[in-house]
């Protein structure tokens, strides 16, 4: 991808989108019906709130973690319905979204640069942390699309580095992605005794993520000192893509752009610039 920093006004916001939970917007789970119609809105919404149209999207998936960085390199990447128990029509959901094999080597040239190993795979698709929310943000899928793997060990602090280093492409006409849930323990969806865990934690994450630049990333580096940290995320792949989103908005301090609910929890979105 060229590099044209010179003019700042198009420089594209970075945010995190909550992704909810399989092909939920798409096939009939049972879900309340005033949720899931309130995280589709809001997800429709998210490419209408950029100033500048974006030239391709960067995704972090909650759903992808190698032992280094690595980016899909495939120009027309397949669907990976990594889901499983749901109805056949669960597995027919397309967005063929074109790849961009030439963002995916800056990429890697910019994780390089930093001092991070990275890798490619030729041969992934799109898992649900990507085409099921962006199907509903750019539902022609027009617009080429990368993801990119969360690293193994999901260190806060080596993927708020890592988002740092992708800063420069948000002057490039790239729009980072980061897609997982502020809350994300699978047993305790539906159990009302997780309102109280889910509120008190999307509070903290909210007050985090609103903060200012250095305040925020230290927050987020020590998120498990957070209250109910543990029992919101028994693993915390679904809180990462916040810490590369983060590290990519530099300065630009946080909004949260959309707070609302999903399984009787509480889940939040932010942008930051």
């Amino acid at each position: 991808m060229p590099t044209d920093p010179s003019n700042a006004s198009a420089r594209l916001p970075v945010v995190f989108i909550p992704h909810g939970g399989g092909p939920w917007p798409f096939v009939d789970l049972g879900l309340p019906k005033a949720e899931v119609q309130a995280l589709a809105t809001y997800l429709r919404q998210v490419g209408q709130r950029l100033v500048t149209p974006p030239k391709a999207l960067l995704v972090i998936s909650a759903h992808w973690e190698e032992p280094v960085a690595t980016v899909m390199t495939s120009a027309a990447p397949p669907i990976l319905y990594d889901y499983y128990g749901f109805p056949p029509e669960s597995y027919r959901i397309p967005w063929p979204a074109p790849g961009n094999p030439q963002l995916a080597a800056r990429v890697r040239e910019l994780l390089s640069s930093a001092g991070f190993a990275s890798s490619e795979d030729a041969a992934r698709g799109y898992d649900h942390g990507t085409f099921i929310p962006l199907k509903l943000t750019y539902p022609e899928a027009d617009i080429p699309c990368v993801q990119l793997s969360l690293k193994q060990g999901l260190d806060p602090a080596e993927h708020l580095a890592m988002g740092r280093a992708l800063a420069p492409l948000r002057d490039e006409g790239v729009f980072i992605i980061g897609s997982g849930m502020t809350f994300h323990n699978l047993r305790a969806f539906g159990d009302p005794r997780a309102q109280e865990v889910s509120a008190k934690f999307d509070a903290w994450v909210q007050d985090a993520a609103t903060s200012p630049a250095a305040e925020r990333d230290a927050k987020l580096t020590q998120w498990m000192q957070a209250p109910y940290a543990r029992l919101a995320h028994p693993r915390e792949e679904h809180l990462l893509p916040l810490m590369v989103v983060a590290g990519a908005a530099g300065e630009d301090r946080g909004t949260t752009a959309w707070s609302g609910s999903m399984m009787g929890t509480r889940i939040s979105g932010f942008q930051f610039g």
